[in-house]
């Protein structure tokens, strides 16, 4: 049930499914149980340019069309949902800006690193009393001579326990209703950048998810990404092409549980038959394959939109809050299906299970797609 617009996607999708099938696949369920890292197989993908999907191949990157990038994350996110994740938010959240909003000078000093994956990069905007209220950023950064001095505690930061630059959102000026914030580019050695403890997360295990404590950091005045003032502009421009990365490692989700699922109807034996055979479980495996479909080509099609230069923020709302929904309701199908084995770690749709949720969390709740989605038709409406 999968869809390959053109040769190359087709190409692309089995190269990495190769990838994850050889490289993953067999540490997957050890590195989301012990919550590790593992650096051994970032250091294998660095020469394959998953940490420059779509950056130009000036700086090294692939400079693959939104397509082709949505495949890769889909196919890392089948195999190992965590890894999945690494890769979306170093691209899409971290490398994104750079190369929509960084200066010359910027981009000459940062993409080499982060598309060659020396640099894994982070996204911090969610704080304590900020979520989806990104207006309510508590961070501050002072101007002092010739750098700012950022001070506040970024929560839930992925890729947080590994990341080599972080793109800091603070505030930089306020007026009553009217918060004015800025982004940063803070590299994790500079004084006063300290981590905290490894969050111990019910699933994405294996990706260092951690707070970030800015105490008296201080960051030079040219390391501003954008102008100041630019925090809003850059951050919504961000989670729009963030959430296409989501979507897509969602979609991975739901077609690796699919796929575990189909297999374990054909090989369970009840009643001197395998359970594919009954009418209940032929209708889940119907209904699992038709949402996944249906949740591809809206990403696809929201990754389409992207390339054509047209406003796709809507669409990747909508690919989003539809695929992560999938995302929910196949891997409990697939658990189902499973039945009592379905609850045991044994087997892989438990893993798949717990990484789904999340999906209807990050880069924006569900309620918030909802939200922007509902704002960007009514505006578009005259009554």
């Amino acid at each position: 049930m999968l869809i390959n617009p053109c040769p190359k996607h087709k190409l692309i999708r089995d190269s990495v499914r190769s990838f994850a099938e050889t490289e993953l696949a067999p540490i997957a369920a050890e590195i989301d149980r012990k919550a590790v890292f593992p650096r051994e197989i970032i250091e294998k993908m660095r020469p394959l340019n998953f940490f420059g999907l779509q950056a130009p191949r000036e700086f090294g990157g692939a400079a693959l069309d939104s397509v082709s990038a949505a495949i890769v994350v889909e196919e890392l996110s089948r195999v190992c949902a965590a890894i999945g994740l690494c890769v979306t938010v170093h691209n899409g959240v971290a490398l994104y800006p750079f190369m929509k909003f960084a200066g010359k000078d910027q981009k000459n000093e940062y993409l080499p690193k982060l598309t060659s994956g020396e640099f894994i990069g982070a996204f911090s905007l969610t704080e304590a009393n900020a979520g989806s209220d990104s207006a309510s950023v508590e961070t501050t950064a002072v101007k002092r001579n010739n750098e700012y001095v950022l001070n506040g505690t970024k929560i839930f930061v992925t890729n947080g326990g590994v990341c080599d630059i972080a793109l800091i959102f603070a505030l930089t000026g306020f007026e009553p209703g009217k918060p004015q914030s800025s982004v940063f580019i803070v590299e994790s050695k500079s004084p006063g950048f300290l981590r905290g403890e490894l969050e111990d997360l019910c699933g994405m295990r294996a990706n260092p998810v951690s707070s970030l404590f800015l105490e008296d950091c201080c960051v030079p005045e040219q390391n501003v990404l954008g102008n100041i003032g630019d925090g809003m502009k850059i951050g919504l421009a961000t989670l729009d092409n963030g959430r296409i990365g989501v979507a897509a490692q969602a979609l991975g989700i739901a077609q690796g549980a699919y796929e575990a699922a189909v297999k374990y109807a054909k090989e369970r034996q009840q009643f001197k038959k395998p359970i594919a055979s009954l009418q209940t479980i032929q209708n889940y495996i119907a209904d699992m394959a038709t949402e996944i479909t249906a949740g591809r080509l809206l990403l696809y099609r929201a990754c389409s939109l992207k390339d054509g230069g047209a406003p796709f923020g809507c669409e990747a709302s909508m690919a989003k809050l539809y695929c992560s929904t999938v995302a929910s309701k196949v891997t409990s199908l697939a658990v189902q299906i499973h039945g009592g084995y379905g609850y045991s770690k044994e087997y892989d749709v438990e893993r798949y299970f717990r990484d789904a949720k999340v999906t209807e969390i990050y880069e924006g709740t569900s309620e918030i797609q909802r939200m922007v989605i509902a704002r960007t038709i009514l505006s578009q409406l005259t009554f």
